[in-house]
């Protein structure tokens, strides 16, 4: 018998297992990451002004 297929098989259950593991971690570490957005003040009305919708929108991605 050809034991190919069988070892296909385990090596894409250890990626999965890995994959998984990595994710975890990931996930983890996200919440220490996004603890704050940084405050950028607009000049002269133009560009990136933090308004209520826009901190209402990064508290809801947050999970806050």
């Amino acid at each position: 018998m050809n034991k190919k297929p069988e070892m296909a098989r385990r090596q894409f259950l250890k990626t999965v297992a890995a994959g998984s593991a990595v994710g975890v971690a990931a996930a983890a570490v996200s919440p220490a990451a996004l603890a704050d957005t940084p405050k950028v003040e607009a000049k002269d009305g133009i560009g990136y002004r933090e308004t209520d919708h826009i901190r209402n929108y990064y508290a809801v991605a947050r999970g806050q």
